[in-house]
């Protein structure tokens, strides 16, 4: 039994939990900090008692897989909210030459965002003047860009202008001065990559977009990455709240000496070509990455493959899950997800290979459609890995992990529990009682898609209802069936779901 080490990007389930899941049922220990240890949204996680734990328990272990987010700054939120310094980050980065001093044959893989910029004014996630100058920020961002590249035209300029005179001053430098620390911390880190303390480095690119602040920085990153040479040990693409999966999922692969080969089969001809919601480059290169982060290589052959992966596409712009069945050609017409699934079932016969489902036709959900087809054929729970949630990168890494844990391990229990949570939360929640649920009782009690009455109230209990009617009616079936033990609101709001889900297998 290998032994790794795992500080989470931040304590909801997609990040404290899913990982942690995965390695169940495999032949890796994955040890994790105490939830007391971590922070609870906006409120950072105790920095000095990560470290403490970190470095208490490196003497028995056999990896780490680290975000360095949390081991600086207390989490994803906090990063963006923080009042350090460079020198105090750094202070706390040297910890980790020490411990692979003591450690050299500690395997220590990391990962370190670069900071997002939204396009809307919300303090939610960002400081409290976010509320009302968030827009502003992020055109400004983008104007400047522009600028820098020669491509602004005459009324952008002018609108730069008015932009610049009507944001107060105190705001951009705060929210610049801020950037700056966080991009310079970013540089150090590929600097530890360089001398051998970390292994491998992904920098994921959280909600990313061609032009801006982020952009602006991704630029000065990857320009030292070349500098440094050091392309091979570290991945800069979009994606944020799946990394612990590949990270886990490359560990694994490394401990075994694997390099699983994956066959994409796409439901739209145009699909890898598009730029998915929230990312910065089209399909098929994210793809190509996360496949590579996760220790695999991507194939044109399914001869040549271990896994073939069913990729539900749109044929055109991406839009919300909440807005299935989305009428337009990009779904009726320029995809077909019949041809996807029956391919599939076919493979499954034909070749005898695994399959999995990387689901990224909407944004923020599974499609539902696919969900029923998958259901009709039998495959639910015969799949190596399914996942429909949040950004097309997230869905990626986290099926990919899945699956290729799938090729070692096999049809573990822990595996269809696995697949259940993700059918549950990622076609169920995401894409159905969300939107049901926030229309319904949570406008009718007064409270909003932001905030409601708590982890464990009234709404998560009303939630987990339509969840088991969900799982009853759309995915229960051919021998198996899903219970839902618990569910819960993480950050007492709508957008993320806690769930633990088993799935039972009926008898016949």
């Amino acid at each position: 039994m290998k032994k790794v080490l795992f500080v989470p990007l931040d304590e909801r389930p997609c990040n404290y939990d899913f990982p942690y899941l995965l390695a169940k049922g495999t032949d890796v220990d994955l040890l994790r900090p105490p939830i007391e240890l971590m922070g609870d949204m906006k409120r950072p996680g105790d920095t000095e008692g990560l470290w403490r734990w970190l470095l208490e328990r490196a003497g028995e272990a056999d990896g780490a897989i680290l975000s360095l987010d949390t081991l600086l700054y207390g989490g994803i939120i906090p990063s963006r909210l923080h009042d350090m310094t460079t020198e105090q980050g750094a202070e706390k980065l040297r910890r980790l030459r020490d411990l692979k001093r003591k450690r050299p044959e500690l395997k220590l893989f990391a990962f370190h965002l670069i900071m997002r910029c939204p396009t809307y004014s919300s303090s939610e996630e960002e400081p409290d003047y976010y509320a009302d100058w968030g827009a502003e920020i992020h055109r400004i961002g983008r104007l400047r860009h522009l600028e820098q590249l020669g491509l602004i035209s005459g009324e952008e300029r002018r609108e730069l202008q008015e932009l610049d005179r009507r944001l107060p001053a105190d705001v951009l430098a705060d929210y610049l001065n801020r950037r700056a620390v966080n991009t310079s911390l970013n540089r150090l880190a590929l600097e530890y990559v360089a001398d051998g303390t970390i292994d491998f480095l992904i920098v994921p690119q959280d909600d990313s977009a061609p032009y801006g602040w982020t952009a602006l920085d991704q630029r000065m990153i990857r320009a030292a990455i070349a500098e440094l040479g050091i392309e091979l040990r570290t991945y800069m693409y979009p994606g944020a709240d799946e990394v612990g999966c590949t990270l886990l999922a490359r560990m694994v692969n490394a401990f075994h000496g694997r390099t699983p080969a994956v066959y994409p089969r796409f439901s739209s001809r145009k699909g890898p070509f598009l730029i998915p919601s929230y990312e910065d480059r089209m399909f098929d290169e994210s793809f190509k990455y996360q496949v590579t982060a996760a220790g695999g290589i991507v194939v044109d052959s399914m001869n040549d493959a271990d896994l073939a992966m069913l990729v539900n596409l749109p044929g055109e712009k991406m839009t919300e899950a909440a807005y299935q069945p989305a009428a337009t050609a990009g779904y009726d017409v320029m995809r077909n997800v019949t041809e996807l699934v029956e391919f599939g079932d076919a493979a499954m016969r034909r070749w005898g290979k695994p399959l999995a489902v990387a689901d990224v036709a909407y944004a923020n959900g599974g499609d539902l459609q696919l969900v029923r087809l998958l259901r009709e054929k039998g495959l639910l729970f015969r799949l190596a890995g399914y996942a429909g949630w949040n950004t097309s990168s997230n869905t990626l890494g986290t099926v990919i992990a899945q699956s290729m844990l799938y090729l070692i391990y096999g049809d573990t229990n822990e595996h269809r529990d696995f697949l259940a949570l993700r059918y549950a939360e990622d076609a169920g929640y995401c894409s159905h009682v969300r939107k049901l649920v926030t229309a319904g009782p949570v406008a009718e009690r007064g409270y909003t898609r932001e905030k409601v009455d708590g982890q464990q109230g009234e709404i998560a209990a009303i939630v987990r209802e339509h969840l088991e009617t969900f799982v009853r009616e759309r995915i229960d079936g051919a021998g198996y069936r899903v219970v839902i033990d618990s569910c819960r609101l993480p950050w007492n709001r709508m957008f993320e779901v806690g769930l633990s889900v088993r799935c039972v297998a009926e008898e016949t």
